[in-house]
């Protein structure tokens, strides 16, 4: 598995909406709930505010060339809220989200 991490861009939005909408919306529907982001175009309006915002540090996550995750810090305060964090659902455990979350940890020591 040849993981990279990189820092996030504007134009990573759609396929990190993407993701995010699908990576929810089948945790929801495993539970019987409504999703709480309830189109791929929601995520990417999502995960486009905090890509383009400089008060937060996005890392996105490419295997073999193809964004499969993201997650973001929110360092908008001297508390720092982390996510989302999100996995495309066809290479979950697998480590990407522990790489990530681990890059956001490193980040907010």
């Amino acid at each position: 598995m040849d993981l990279v991490l990189r820092p996030g861009t504007a134009a990573d939005a759609g396929e990190c909406g993407r993701i995010c909408f699908e990576a929810f919306a089948g945790i929801a529907r495993e539970h019987g709930f409504p999703p709480d982001v309830p189109s791929p175009e929601a995520g990417a309006a999502l995960t486009e505010m905090a890509l383009r915002h400089p008060g937060f540090y996005s890392v996105v996550a490419e295997l073999d060339g193809r964004i499969v995750g993201s997650n973001f810090l929110d360092e908008r305060s001297a508390v720092v809220g982390v996510g989302p964090v999100t996995i495309d659902p066809s290479v979950q455990n697998r480590g990407v989200g522990r790489r990530l979350m681990r890059d956001v940890m490193d980040r907010a020591a």
